[in-house]
C-alpha cells in the first residue's frame, strides 16, 4: 500500500527501525536526555520565543486541544474561534464542555478567513482566539499573518492547532505571537500516532501555573514540572517518543525545518500540476502544503477512495458526513516521493479510462 492520507502517514527508515525494537524502561538519565533534546528541537522548529516550553502528551491531537482549552481558558474568558469544518467544530464542543464563553466565525466549506470576517469582532472584549490554522477536513489553511495582526490589536491569547500543517507550512510562533501551538506525531512528524505536542510561550506557561484545573491527567503544571528533568508525570508512549527523537534528528541533519517544508511543498506542487486535466476540482481557496482537497463532479468520492484502496493498493483520505461522497483528500506529508505520486496519478487516469472517475 502507498499511503497518501494525512495521518497516520508513511514513516522513514529511521522511524521504522525503532518500531521493531523492544521498548526500553524510561525513568533513566538516557531517556531524560532524549526528551530534553526533543523539547529543544520542537521549540526551535516552531520558531518559539525564548523561554518557551514543549509538552509531550500521550494522546491524540484532540487530547492537546482539550488540555489547551482546560489549562489556559476559563469561565472568566471570552474566546473567539474559527469554525470552518470538523476540527473547528471540535474547539466549539470543547469550549461548551469546559464552560468557556465563546463566539465563533463559521465559514463555508473551502472558504478562506478574511479581514471582513474578523471586522465585526474588533474591540468586543474577547480575551482569546482559537483556530485550527489548517482545517484538515476541508484543506483550508487560514492566513496566520491576518490572525496574528487581529490578535495583537485586540490583545488576545492565541491558541493554534497546527496538527496537520506543522513542518508542511511555515510556522513562526514568536513572530506571530502564538501562545500555544499544537501538533501530533502521526502528521508531518511521520511517526505512529499516540503523542501530541504542545509548544508553550512563556506567557502560556505563566497562565498554566496560575490556573486550577479539575483534572489529574490533563493538568499541565505537572507535565511542566516533570519536563524540567526530561520526564513525564505518567507513563508515556515511550516508543513513539524515541521515534520522534530520531525523526527530529533527521530533519536537523538534512537542513532543518525549512528544507523539510520545501520538500513537502515541492511534492504538493508536483501532484497538483499533474491532475489539472482530470475531472476533479480543488475545493479550497487557500491551501496548505500538507494536503490537496479534491471534489468529484459526477461520481462518489467515497467510491473513488474504496476502489483505490481495494484495487490499486493506494490509500487516499476520505471525508465523512456531508462531504463523504463529494470530497477526498491527497496528503503530501510523510515518506513520499515523486514516483509515488506518479503511481497515484496513473491510477486516477485509469479510473477515468474505466468511466468511474468522470
Amino acid at each position: 500500500m502507498i499511503n497518501f492520507t494525512v495521518g497516520p502517514v508513511q514513516s522513514g527508515p529511521e522511524v521504522l527501525a525503532i518500531g521493531g525494537e523492544h521498548v526500553p524502561y524510561f525513568r533513566t538519565p538516557e531517556f531524560s536526555k532524549i526528551m530534553l533534546e526533543n523539547e529543544e528541537r520542537m521549540c526551535r522548529f516552531a520558531k518559539a520565543p525564548e523561554g518557551a516550553r514543549a509538552i509531550f502528551l500521550t494522546g491524540s491531537g484532540t487530547a492537546s486541544m482539550e488540555a489547551a482549552v482546560m489549562n489556559v481558558f476559563g469561565p472568566a474568558d471570552k474566546v473567539l474561534l474559527v469554525n470552518g469544518g470538523s476540527f473547528g467544530q471540535r474547539f466549539h464542543e470543547l469550549c461548551q464542555i469546559h464552560q468557556v464563553p465563546f463566539e465563533e466565525i463559521r465559514l463555508e466549506t473551502g472558504k478562506a478567513l478574511t479581514a471582513e470576517h474578523l471586522a465585526p469582532f474588533e474591540d468586543r472584549g474577547f480575551t482569546g482566539f482559537l483556530v485550527n490554522i489548517h482545517e484538515t477536513s476541508t484543506g483550508v489553511r487560514y492566513d496566520p499573518e491576518l490572525i496574528a495582526s487581529f490578535c495583537r490589536r485586540n490583545g488576545l491569547f492565541l491558541v493554534v492547532d497546527a496538527i496537520s500543517s506543522f513542518l508542511a507550512d511555515e510556522f513562526r510562533m514568536a513572530d506571530w505571537g502564538v501562545d500555544v501551538m499544537i501538533t501530533g506525531s502521526q502528521k508531518a512528524l511521520a511517526c505512529p500516532p499516540g503523542i501530541s505536542v504542545m509548544v508553550l510561550s512563556p506567557r502560556a506557561v505563566e497562565r498554566i501555573q496560575g490556573n486550577q484545573v479539575r483534572s489529574l491527567y490533563f493538568d499541565l503544571k505537572s507535565a511542566l514540572k516533570n519536563g524540567e528533568r526530561g520526564q513525564t508525570p505518567f507513563t508515556p508512549a515511550v516508543g513513539t517518543l524515541l521515534q520522534i527523537h530520531a525523526r527530529l534528528e533527521t530533519i536537523d541533519r538534512m537542513g532543518g525545518v525549512e528544507k523539510e517544508t520545501e520538500k513537502i511543498a515541492a511534492l504538493a506542487d508536483y501532484f497538483r500540476s499533474q491532475i489539472s486535466d482530470l475531472p476533479l476540482d480543488i475545493c479550497s481557496e487557500s491551501m496548505s502544503n500538507a494536503v490537496t482537497p479534491l471534489m468529484t463532479r459526477n461520481c462518489s468520492a467515497h467510491e473513488i477512495f474504496t476502489i483505490l484502496k481495494d484495487e490499486y493498493g493506494i490509500w487516499v483520505c476520505p471525508n465523512g458526513g456531508e462531504y463523504k461522497d463529494k470530497i477526498f483528500r491527497v496528503g503530501h506529508i510523510g515518506a513520499l516521493t515523486a514516483e509515488d505520486y506518479r503511481v497515484l496519478v496513473d491510477a486516477l487516469r485509469d479510473l477515468v479510462r474505466r468511466g468511474i472517475l468522470k
